[in-house]
């Protein structure tokens, strides 16, 4: 049977703006179309009208679709902003509203045709998005009405999918829009692309690039936790301030006003062991230049490379893994999907004893997400980046 949300600014406040499609009192009509729709659930004696029925007549969809794929940054064009009934859950499945959207690098390589390790998102479907909301109608005994979970939300209000394709998180523990960094995906990226690919021991030399980002900030803070001395790279002086002073870095290097190759020389004399790269291009050509030996590299993406009009430019320093026997790998975190109960242990708990810090720049309104997405791009937002979506 499905349960429906009676929160306050749902199913009550849309009360108030009804249009009575039933006057219906003391009898019920059946609908054999929704298993669901029986006497029990229907509220005829009360209000003149079943609850289902309430909830989808009033329920309002706003959603951005895919149209067309970019070419060079993304654009507001290249998305349809549109409104639809909210749909109803079938079996299985859970109706969620979205209270906070995730905006990550990846989703302009979502946006391309072609081979990845993720399918396209399709021309005039909604745009793929992870998110953190609260269960308002639910088919599934494994998640009740009022139940704060995360996953593959897209960019709408209402999301609905398999109740198994949402994880169920504590609202208590953190602040929500954490589940979405430090606590969520970007966390777990930092957590096993370190861990499990560089292999950090203790005294190692770790550079981060897009440090101040959410997968860099977490990162450095991991190595620093294994004992490593970390030098985080990121664009601005209150960016790099941050790193240093407030994630604990041992030094920072602002790309933008400051020779990147000259000051990894400086900073790192006897060669760079671990890299963990966000953002490709010059700069990892600098750093590939200066590997210690058996230095291991980490590709989690290339944020400089993604909105380009050319092809991508790729490492001309390779050769320097022949020289130092290095190596270079890259990796997706749903490949670890197994092993997320671990990570998310770990980093919980590095979080309660005041280990791991985490920083979200949240911009609210759903309409504002093309906008809000080039800003990504454009490295101008501080922390993780979210959208708030509707209130708490």
């Amino acid at each position: 049977m499905v349960r429906i949300a009676r929160r306050s600014g749902g199913f009550s406040a849309n009360l108030r703006s009804l249009k009575m499609k039933s006057l219906r009192r003391d009898t019920h009509e059946p609908d054999e179309s929704r298993p669901w729709h029986t006497p029990a659930m229907c509220l005829s004696a009360r209000f003149a009208i079943c609850e289902p029925e309430l909830r989808m007549s009033t329920l309002q969809n706003r959603q951005f679709k895919l149209t067309s794929r970019p070419v060079g940054m993304v654009k507001r064009s290249d998305f349809e902003f549109v409104t639809t009934p909210a749909p109803d859950p079938g079996r299985g499945e859970v109706l969620v509203r979205v209270l906070y959207l995730s905006l990550d690098p990846a989703m302009r390589g979502w946006m391309n045709a072609g081979k990845s390790y993720i399918p396209p998102v399709g021309l005039g479907d909604v745009m793929r998005a992870g998110g953190i909301g609260r269960v308002v109608a639910s088919n599934d005994a494994s998640l009740a009405v009022d139940d704060t979970v995360v996953g593959m939300t897209g960019v709408q209000d209402y999301a609905i999918a398999k109740a198994k394709d949402f994880t169920k998180v504590d609202p208590r523990l953190a602040p929500l829009p954490r589940y979405l960094g430090a606590l969520g995906m970007a966390g777990l990226t930092a957590y096993f692309g370190l861990l499990d690919i560089g292999q950090p021991k203790e005294g190692e030399t770790v550079v981060v690039s897009a440090a101040a980002g959410a997968v860099g900030a977490v990162t450095g803070q991991i190595a620093k936790i294994k004992g490593c001395r970390v030098i985080g790279i990121a664009g601005g002086p209150d960016k790099c301030r941050y790193v240093v002073e407030e994630l604990g870095f041992d030094a920072a290097i602002d790309y933008k006003n400051e020779d990147v190759r000259a000051a990894l020389a400086r900073l790192s004399p006897k060669g760079i062991d671990i890299y963990f790269d966000n953002v490709g291009g010059e700069i990892l050509d600098n750093v590939l230049s200066m590997l210690a030996r058996h230095a291991r590299v980490i590709i989690c993406g290339a944020i400089s490379q993604y909105n380009n009009h050319e092809s991508i430019q790729g490492p001309r320093n390779y050769l320097s893994l022949l020289i130092n026997h290095a190596r270079m790998e890259g990796f997706v975190v749903f490949d670890y999907a197994a092993r997320y109960p671990e990570g998310m242990q770990a980093l919980a708990g590095w979080m309660f004893n005041g280990k791991l810090k985490a920083r979200e720049d949240i911009v609210d309104g759903l309409e504002t997400f093309p906008d809000t997405l080039q800003k990504l791009y454009r490295g101008e937002n501080f922390g993780k980046l979210v959208i708030k979506v509707a209130d708490e």
